[in-house]
């Protein structure tokens, strides 16, 4: 925003999940607030998240995947305030509250209920926020789908010059607005550009869904306690996102730790939690499947692998990588392999700044488009109403479904009995509350495999 600015803004941000969380509070951040236009210490590293420029409250949708307090500690984003709201009583808190910036970090179909929600909340409102969304990471799976379901925010932020120009041409080809999009960057990369440690640190980045099997996790594994026996003069991590019992983005059904239990693990290979730019802090080569840590090792121009011996496929996410220089096999590692990033795709990637021969791709102000949007769009005065492309008429048979799992009707309306917490929970609530999650968590973790096993008989 403009150093300008009067007074000072608030803002709001609806996750459902740890990294979304961490995601829309420092999108929230960096596209608000003039303090992010220069940045080149991490942003992982800091909580000042919630600076004077800005008045920051985040909501954290009660579901599945609600982040625990470690989890939430761990992130280390600090906000103004911070609870836990069904969507029933967000939509409501949204009539009662004024706000100029909100944030929707949600799965996409989340997103889409919130937006018809929102749009039937506001009806007859003179001002409302400017209503902002995006993705956590790479997008690699679901674009069609997960797109329309955003469509209809003020702004629908793309992390990379290629997903910009992915997201348009989507939008244009089913013949929706598509002046929503633009460019930014993920709002947390940062962090100082790579130095050689000692002893040499491998760090294998682990994600929850990817691989899905447990034969292709226990691969994994094998792989890097061997290339941890096979270099004993060298640290391995095995970088784990959440504890046991914990959810996190996606569904973690056979964890890495429980997997661990069965090897014997050499003593120069550690399982290890906490905030991934700490990590990385102290990394010399950053291994992974698919997940969004490469591009932030990539920023800081850590050797960074992205893996190939499952194969390069759409289901692993790995073949977004195709061209980025970075593909290698576990074989390859252990020959002492370091890969050479091609500078033309990571630039496009939107991370490694000035890294081009042109010069292209400046990380300070990749967020700039962004404020600048916000900024005109907050001094237009009373902002049209949400116009969301899937509506009764164009998707009649899929927008209702999407819209009664937040308990809304198909005008956005709250369904009869949709749940609403107009208090906080007490303590019979609370461990009731603990006691489903922890039962949905073992029907995940522990039933579904047995049960898919036995299947497969």
């Amino acid at each position: 925003m403009p150093a300008s600015t009067a007074r000072r803004l608030r803002v709001a941000v609806l996750a459902d999940s740890d990294t979304r969380w961490k995601w829309g509070a420092l999108t929230a951040a960096r596209i608000s607030s003039t303090e992010f236009t220069e940045t080149t210490e991490s942003t992982e590293k800091s909580d000042k998240t919630a600076d004077s420029d800005i008045r920051l409250d985040g909501f954290l949708l009660r579901g599945r995947a609600t982040p625990t307090v470690r989890q939430l500690k761990e992130i280390g984003v600090r906000a103004d305030s911070l609870r836990e709201v069904t969507a029933v009583e967000f939509l409501r808190e949204m009539t009662k509250e004024t706000y100029d910036v909100l944030v929707l970090a949600l799965v996409g179909g989340g997103v889409q209920a919130m937006l018809h929600g929102l749009a039937h909340a506001w009806q007859g409102r003179p001002e409302r926020p400017v209503v902002v969304t995006g993705y956590v990471g790479v997008v690699y799976e679901k674009l069609a789908d997960g797109l329309l379901l955003r469509h209809g925010a003020d702004l629908v932020l793309a992390n990379s010059r290629q997903d910009a120009e992915r997201f348009r041409a989507v939008y244009e080809g089913v013949g929706a607005d598509a002046s929503s999009v633009t460019e930014v960057a993920l709002p947390f990369l940062g962090g100082a550009p790579y130095e050689k440690k000692d002893p040499y640190t491998v760090v294998f980045a682990a994600q929850p869904s990817v691989p899905e099997t447990r034969k292709d996790r226990s691969y994994l594994l094998d792989r890097l306690v061997r290339h941890a026996r096979r270099h004993p003069e060298r640290e391995v991590l095995l970088k784990l996102r959440s504890k046991p019992g914990e959810h996190t983005t996606h569904i973690e059904e056979l964890p890495y730790q429980k997997l661990a239990q069965r090897h014997d693990l050499p003593a120069n290979l550690r399982l290890v939690y906490g905030n991934m730019g700490e990590v990385l802090d102290r990394t010399d080569l950053l291994v992974t499947v698919s997940s969004t840590a490469a591009l932030e090792s990539l920023h800081r121009r850590i050797p960074t692998v992205v893996l190939t011996d499952l194969g390069v496929r759409e289901a692993l996410g790995n073949h977004h990588f195709v061209g980025s220089g970075c593909l290698a096999s576990w074989d390859q590692l252990d020959a002492g392999h370091e890969p050479t990033p091609d500078a033309e795709w990571v630039a496009r990637q939107g991370v490694a700044a000035g890294s081009t021969p042109s010069g292209e791709g400046s990380y300070a102000t990749a967020f700039g488009e962004a404020r600048e949007r916000v900024a005109e769009l907050l001094t237009t005065g009373e902002l049209p109403p949400l116009k969301p492309y899937y509506t009764p008429v164009t998707a009649p048979g899929y927008l209702p479904g999407v819209l009664a799992r937040h308990h809304l009707a198909p005008d956005g309306s709250p369904l009869p009995g949709a749940p609403v917490a107009d208090k906080a929970p007490g303590p019979v609530r609370q461990i009731v509350r603990r006691a489903a999650r922890g039962a949905y968590r073992h029907g995940v973790q522990r039933v579904a495999p047995v049960i898919r096993r036995m299947g497969e008989l």
